[in-house]
């Protein structure tokens, strides 16, 4: 979409921030006479960009034109182990080579890792360092399918809670951000909306201009938390016990909607049952909080309308929570907050867009594979495990399948983000394991790579987008040629699959082709998939952003009719969960890694590896201009002041943090953020630490109970002055 007047020597592109955040941003690109981006800005006719951009994506360029890109494709020198490298340093260890060269030689060493050790060995590891279409998974998935290579379950960041709301609710949908401009209470649970999911604070701000309340649920003190008109530091873990709790008193005093209930809902009786055990003392104790604050929280809740529910993943990212996400997204049921226009919850809208991902994927290309029917599924959240463990030694089983040979990283950076990283770099640093990473910087990942493919950004290729956080289809257009010989997924996968044989003429799609697969165009030039019949290329090339027909329509979720359970009702009773022998209700149960567990005694602080502010996950944590805006944080352990004289420990005091899995050296920062019992450090890069260290040298593989995702709040450590 050109926005200029066609004399003018400059362009401006539509394009999408792809990075993973639920605003999902237009972004509006200009591009002077040389092909160059000079300039980006938010897009102010996208309803929820509404022109500005975050902290992160207005500086931009920054990322696109760093001088430490990887330009070039290179080639681990003979020699060289693997192993972290000082930053700077990394040309040393490699070698550039040709596209040619790379393809040819990389496609070579797959067949034969497949050929000795079965295609299986291959195991492909991604998440959302794109959350475009085409970029998160389309290309690829279709070259692993036909290869055989082991299939990702891709957890680490939303499985559990998305399993969660599901069995609540059907299908993850939720009120529209603009919505939340009319609640009248807003409770951000576990969500710092102002630090990381921006586009909504407006929102929040007019509601409270017109007398809305913010009330924040989170134990550490983030940007919102600090903002709210109430911040509740409840312990970390606990979540469960408080949704549990308000319950207790809203049906105590009367206050549910039995209508609603009646009309919308399954197992309220069930449920009524269970949290009768769940009075405001007893969650007191588990909480932190105190009993008359357990009910003052439900009494505002359940009394105000429209009451406005910002959930996010921070509360199952615990051992258990699934369940908490669950119990949390009761709440708007068992009022009827559904009922009124600017009331209910928000997770996820992803829910919403329904992409053909049956063409875009091609999971039948698993039946052309060596292994003809789909490969075994790996799990992401435990990395190590896979690395150093399965299907080695003596209590293997055949079903195991073989240990993994190869490894092909994209669109993430393992070596900072997977849990239980000693684990993790053991499982990297293997001789006898290959393996490739297609990145734009030489990060923990690339350290232990043979091969180094140089990545695109959003600006340098084509794709479409949904989002998480709202209701919109946008086209992301490229905007500049990509520096160097930097290429797109979609080209290397294609590239890869036919140096690899593969006949398949899928393999050759452009992404224009695979645009229109997604949308699955009819012959009239518009979608066939369900909410975007309305929706065509041409469109979305002329206007960059569309919103889906409900949104269109403005509906409001789970107000009436229907729902996508198997009861086809709001389920807060789960049959399917009582068919695999699980607890069919919420209820709280302590993780072991936490101050009501036995490790306790031995590791006596909650300890929360937090999301920096101004990076994402791990994106932009090399480039100076982002480190600086997270300088006041940055490789600090943030402590109560019990906890800090209790060891004698003062503000600015190095200190030595660990537990069984490993140790952090950090300086402490004494500051209110944090309760009693808790401490917190943000993460970071570990080759940009003087340990070469991050705070997943913390984290353990633990699973969550439902959806089998990571736990990087249920850790325990102690803390000494080092």
């Amino acid at each position: 979409m050109a926005a200029s007047a066609t004399t003018s020597p400059f362009r401006i592109v539509h394009t999408v921030c792809s990075h993973d955040c639920p605003d999902s941003c237009a972004v509006l690109v200009t591009v002077d006479a040389s092909g160059r981006a000079i300039k980006v800005q938010g897009d102010p006719s996208q309803p929820i960009t509404q022109g500005f951009l975050c902290g992160k994506v207005a500086k931009y360029l920054d990322r696109v034109y760093a001088p430490e890109r990887i330009l070039h494709p290179l080639r681990r020198k003979p020699g060289v182990a693997k192993g972290p490298l000082v930053r700077g340093q990394e040309d040393e260890a490699f070698e550039r080579v040709s596209w040619d060269e790379a393809l040819d030689e990389i496609a070579a060493r797959l067949q034969t890792i497949s050929d000795e050790h079965g295609p299986e060995s291959i195991l492909p590891y991604s998440y959302a360092g794109t959350i475009g279409v085409l970029g998160f998974g389309s290309m690829d998935r279709r070259f692993f399918h036909r290869l055989g290579g082991s299939q990702l379950d891709r957890t680490i960041c939303s499985e559990a809670g998305g399993v969660a709301w599901n069995l609540v609710y059907g299908k993850k949908l939720g009120m529209a951000p603009e919505d939340f401009r009319l609640a009248k209470l807003i409770v951000a649970w576990g969500a710092n909306i102002h630090g990381n999911n921006i586009h909504l604070w407006p929102m929040v701000e007019q509601a409270r201009r017109n007398g809305a309340r913010l009330i924040v649920i989170d134990p550490y003190k983030t940007r919102t938390a600090a903002l709210a008109d109430w911040h509740i530091a409840i312990r970390p873990g606990t979540d469960t016990a408080l949704a549990l709790g308000m319950m207790h008193v809203i049906l105590r005093e009367g206050l549910e909607d039995r209508t609603y209930i009646d009309e919308m809902t399954h197992g309220f009786e069930a449920l009524a049952e269970r949290v009768r055990e769940y009075t405001p003392e007893r969650v007191a104790t588990w909480t932190g909080m105190t009993a008359s604050e357990v009910e003052q929280l439900a009494r505002e809740y359940a009394t105000t309308q429209p009451s406005a529910l910002r959930l996010n993943y921070g509360i199952q990212r615990t051992e258990f929570g699934g369940t908490a996400v669950r119990a949390v997204a009761m709440l708007p049921a068992l009022t009827g907050a559904w009922k009124h226009r600017g009331g209910g919850a928000q997770l996820s809208t992803s829910g919403a867009f329904k992409w053909n991902k049956r063409e875009l994927e091609r999971m039948d290309l698993a039946l052309d594979s060596p292994l003809g029917r789909p490969a075994r599924v790996v799990n992401m959240s435990a990395l190590g495990q896979a690395l150093t463990e399965l299907g080695q030694g003596p209590e293997t089983k055949p079903e195991d399948g073989p240990p993994v040979h190869a490894l092909f990283v994209y669109n993430s950076n393992p070596g900072a983000v997977a849990p239980n990283q000693n684990a993790v770099r053991r499982g990297m640093a293997r001789e006898d394991l290959f393996t490739v990473v297609h990145e734009l910087f030489f990060t923990d990942t690339t350290d232990y790579a043979d091969y180094i493919l140089p990545a695109t950004t959003f600006l340098e290729h084509t794709d479409i987008q949904g989002a998480y956080g709202h209701y919109f289809v946008q086209l992301s257009q490229q905007a500049i040629e990509p520096p160097g010989e930097a290429r797109p997924n979609v080209w290397l996968f294609g590239q890869l699959a036919q140096r690899m044989g593969f006949t398949e003429t899928c393999f050759r799609d452009t992404e224009e082709q695979l645009i229109r697969q997604a949308l699955g165009v009819g012959l009239d030039g518009r979608s066939t998939m369900a909410g975007m019949e309305h929706i065509s290329v041409e469109d979305l090339e002329e206007l960059g952003h569309i919103p889906l027909a409900i949104h269109r329509e403005g509906f409001q979720p789970f107000s009436s009719g229907e729902v996508a359970t198997p009861s086809g009702r709001i389920e807060f009773y789960s049959a399917r969960l009582a068919a695999q022998d699980l607890d069919p209700l919420p209820g709280f149960v302590p993780a072991a890694e936490s101050r009501f567990g036995t490790l306790a005694a031995r590791y006596p602080l909650e300890f929360l590896s937090r999301k920096a502010d101004n990076y994402m996950n791990s994106t932009f944590a090399n480039l100076n201009g982002h480190r600086k805006m997270e300088a006041r944080t940055s490789q600090r352990l943030e402590m109560h002041p019990v906890d800090a004289e209790s060891r004698g420990i003062g503000d600015g005091d190095a200190v030595r943090v660990w537990n069984e899995r490993g140790s952090l050296r950090l300086t402490a920062l004494v500051n209110g953020a944090v309760p009693a019992g808790v401490v917190a450090a943000r993460l970071d890069w570990a080759k940009l630490h003087p340990e070469g260290a991050n705070v997943n040298a913390l984290t353990s593989e633990r699973l969550t109970d439902l959806g089998a995702g990571a736990t990087f709040y249920s850790t325990l450590v102690e803390v000494e002055r080092a």
